[in-house]
């Protein structure tokens, strides 16, 4: 079982954080900048070291919150970024959550979950997501022959997953991907479909 604060926080005490990219990654960068309404209500969740979150405070975006099991990533970023604070930050159960966002940005959340939970990130992403809310990020476009996280997949998997319940505006190859990740990643935009109801009892 991987759902669950203890082994998160003992795979950052570990520093088996290798997913870690040390600040925001490109494709997200680029995405960001060119939103104009910085007044949207932002989520990241899974936030960990909280780059993307970072970069969004400092570019305007005073509605962006991060939600993570536990601070103790984003605790390390804050040594050297005082513009934020560990109030930017929900500690909470993704599932759990509640709340009403406009943008939410996915970067490596979704491959930190349990395969069996994907079709519940679906779900809860779309009932976070406002009317013309959009999901943004990126997801791993590989297999990783591992039994921990992170958890790859395929387009044609991520499709048959989010098509019920999301226009799939952008699902294709990033190519502004850092190095350890070019070739690797697809970039996303799924925008909220309307009176969705379960497609997956």
């Amino acid at each position: 079982m991987t759902w669950n604060k203890d082994y998160w926080e003992d795979r950052y005490a570990k520093k088996e954080d290798f997913w870690n990219s040390k600040a925001i990654t490109t494709p997200l960068k680029a995405y960001i900048d060119q939103v104009k309404d910085k007044t949207l209500y932002v989520l990241v969740p899974g936030v960990g070291h909280g780059h993307e979150l970072v970069y969004l405070v400092q570019q305007g975006f005073s509605q962006s919150k991060g939600l993570d099991f536990t601070t103790m990533a984003f605790e390390e970023t804050l040594k050297s970024e005082p513009s934020l604070s560990i109030d930017h930050v929900i500690v909470g159960d993704f599932f759990t959550h509640e709340g009403t966002y406009d943008l939410i940005i996915e970067q490596t959340f979704f491959c930190s979950l349990p395969l069996d939970k994907r079709k519940d990130y679906v779900q809860k992403m779309h009932e976070l997501l406002r009317p013309e809310g959009k999901l943004v990020g990126l997801l791993f476009d590989t297999v990783f022959d591992t039994a921990t996280p992170p958890f790859g997949g395929s387009k044609a998997e991520y499709k048959a997953l989010f098509e019920p319940y999301f226009t799939i505006e952008v699902m294709e190859r990033a190519y502004n991907s850092i190095k350890p990740r070019q070739d690797r990643e697809l970039f996303i935009i799924l925008k909220k479909k309307h009176g969705t109801k379960n497609h997956f009892k």
